[in-house]
């Protein structure tokens, strides 16, 4: 039986496309590192000019970037032209931008913080897929991985928005697998747990919440940026071709127990009685 995408551990991407959505720092940046050290033609995305420039310099130049909001299709349209360009044209994509603006108990969250939660982390990952799979298909096949979260399949009290924009990434990998496979056409998503990145930098400054993840965690420690990358360069990669429609845990064991306790975060900002479900009343 013939498997059409296997491949030789000395393959490398020599020549491929690959697009990486916040690829300006933390694990989109680790991303990019680790995917042009095997060849491909990198080009990464995000809203700051300034950090895409700063990540270049730390990338050691040799790396394409486009200034885009992925909830903006036509930013995203652009990105995925300039990745296309690539000699061997787009292979890869790497659906990273996301996160959450706001924490806050369901019964406090305004609207626009959800909406806006949702979409960076949802719209986003919809808007890759959508203008990355046609150049994919045209290509022969390839890979697109989305960046999701513990958070999609573990509660995370105070950050409803965010736990599901990225449950709501991984029902969208599921989707797009199941369309696009055949046409050799490989979608996944991984999901991290706590990852020593600057966003959580809050995280790290408190005792409290660090050993909620910490003491729940098998392993004992968070993630490194690297650690993730090398997972979506296996997945962007020939080495799983036979893999598709996964949302695939990295997280240090996390996930086998209970989420974080987000409460030194939140009580002190909301009250008590908003963690509680009671909204205080209007003034």
């Amino acid at each position: 039986m013939s498997t059409p995408n296997a491949t030789s551990s000395d393959d490398v991407l020599d020549g491929q496309g690959a697009l990486v959505t916040g690829g300006g720092s933390g694990i989109g940046l680790a991303v990019a590192r680790r995917l042009k050290a095997d060849g491909a033609v990198v080009t990464i995305c995000g809203r700051s000019k300034e950090r895409l420039e700063a990540a270049v310099d730390e990338l050691g130049g040799g790396v394409n970037t486009v200034v885009a909001d992925v909830t903006v299709e036509d930013d995203v349209i652009a990105a995925v032209s300039a990745a296309a360009e690539a000699p061997l044209g787009l292979r890869m994509a790497v659906a990273n931008a996301g996160g959450s603006s706001h924490m806050a108990p369901l019964v406090v969250t305004g609207l626009d913080d959800f909406k806006a939660t949702v979409d960076v982390n949802i719209v986003g990952t919809f808007l890759t897929i959508k203008h990355a799979a046609p150049h994919l298909v045209r290509n022969g096949g390839g890979s697109i991985v989305a960046v999701s979260s513990i958070a999609a399949a573990v509660s995370h009290p105070y950050l409803g928005a965010y736990a599901v924009g990225k449950a709501g990434i991984d029902m969208l990998v599921k989707i797009a697998a199941d369309e696009l496979g055949r046409s050799n056409v490989r979608v996944n998503a991984v999901r991290p747990g706590l990852v020593d990145t600057e966003l959580v930098a809050g995280i790290f400054a408190t005792e409290d919440v660090l050993d909620s993840y910490l003491t729940q965690t098998p392993l004992g420690r968070a993630g490194a940026p690297d650690e993730i990358a090398e997972l979506i360069r296996f997945l962007a990669g020939p080495e799983s071709a036979w893999i598709t429609g996964q949302a695939i845990g990295i997280d240090g064991g996390h996930s086998l127990r209970r989420g974080p306790d987000y409460t030194p975060f939140a009580e002190p900002v909301y009250g008590a009685e908003a963690l509680r479900g009671i909204p205080p009343s209007p003034s």
